[in-house]
């Protein structure tokens, strides 16, 4: 019996070198590369009216109007980036409450086309 265990241990013992070997190190870079985010022609009906739709008409539209804010419609979305409201809750930013409330907060790339448009000068297009 004991000469059946040095050849078992020995085999296992080759086999598991010869798998380690087979690992190999790759660059996180190489595996998952930054696609970035594209603030390239960032329009209000293209880009920030989508947003809006899908994350805040929930509770400011005009039926709703919670906390006194409507974003339906250009002209409110457009008086709300002006004065500061929006990006100020969106980000979270002391003094606003964190919108979208009790969700998660926006994407960083989503929270910077909103500020591209609005630096851009919040144009109705």
């Amino acid at each position: 019996m004991a000469g059946l265990i040095k050849p078992a241990f020995f085999g296992s013992l080759f086999l598991l070198i010869l798998l380690s070997g087979s690992c190999y190190y790759d660059v996180e870079e190489d595996l998952y590369p930054d696609t970035g985010c594209d603030t390239t022609g960032v329009t209000y009906s293209g880009v920030v009216l989508p947003i809006l739709q899908d994350n805040c008409y929930v509770c400011h539209n005009a039926a709703s109007q919670l906390g006194g804010i409507v974003l339906e419609g250009y002209e409110q979305v457009r008086l709300q980036a002006t004065n500061g409201n929006l990006i100020g809750a969106i980000r979270g930013q002391a003094g606003f409450t964190p919108m979208p409330l009790n969700q998660p907060p926006l994407a960083e790339c989503v929270i910077a086309k909103i500020e591209t448009w609005i630096n851009n000068g919040a144009l109705n297009n």
